[in-house]
């Protein structure tokens, strides 16, 4: 498998296809909502509901060129080009937030050809904003295994690698497994957003390799998951 998402042209529609189902599961789920609840803090610092959803809209309306363009802009501040780029597509009330994410629900428009990647960021902040509000959402095994050994092969907008680096990771609920060294066991998708450094992830975690994981994944300085994924 490519890092771009797939053997050959076949895989990277497939994993288009799965960017697509995410997000159309994810408006699904948000859009009974009430007002509080959009006002709900998400699992990204400084970040409620409706902002995430608002960030994944601006990352599925930006090609690279329009990447490029905002950070000369923000003078190659990433932080402040995404927070811009977020505020863009904030709609008035968030029912107008959530009808521009529906609007690319099937945009294949991204900073970059790693659909994984994307694939990931719809994972990672669609569970952003479900734990917080108490929603499950059951994903496709296929969907969770092709971000999880993405983050595993490299460090792309976080450092996924180097947080698994020296140690087997294995899911308790599917097929993925990677590493050599200590174990750390659980479901795909507490694996993935662990190596994406959501904390709170680790409580659904085991295993000998557990402590050294749980030090990567918790930021020395204490700051909280970014909006990179």
């Amino acid at each position: 498998m490519s890092p771009e998402g797939g053997a050959g042209p076949m895989g990277v529609t497939d994993g288009w296809q799965a960017v697509a189902a995410e997000r159309t599961a994810l408006v699904a789920d948000l859009e009974d909502l009430g007002e509080d609840d959009w006002r709900t803090p998400s699992l990204c610092a400084g970040l409620d509901v409706e902002e995430v959803v608002a960030h994944l809209t601006a990352g599925a309306s930006s090609g690279p060129l329009r990447w490029l363009a905002g950070l000369a802009r923000c003078r190659f501040d990433v932080d402040r080009m995404v927070d811009m780029r977020l505020r863009e597509q904030l709609g008035g009330r968030p029912e107008e937030t959530l009808r521009r994410f529906r609007g690319v629900v099937d945009s294949r428009t991204a900073p970059s050809g790693h659909v994984d990647a994307w694939l990931g960021e719809v994972v990672v902040h669609g569970e952003d904003v479900r734990r917080p509000l108490g929603i499950s959402h059951a994903y496709a095994p296929a969907a969770l295994e092709r971000v999880a050994r993405f983050f595993a092969a490299r460090d792309f907008t976080v450092p996924s690698k180097r947080r698994s680096a020296g140690l087997r990771l294995e899911a308790s609920d599917g097929s993925f497994a990677v590493g050599e060294g200590p174990l750390v066991q659980g479901r795909t998708v507490d694996l993935v957003l662990a190596m994406a450094g959501r904390p709170v992830a680790l409580d659904h975690l085991e295993g000998p390799g557990l402590p050294t994981f749980a030090a990567r994944v918790v930021d020395p300085s204490g700051r909280a998951p970014s909006t990179a994924v």
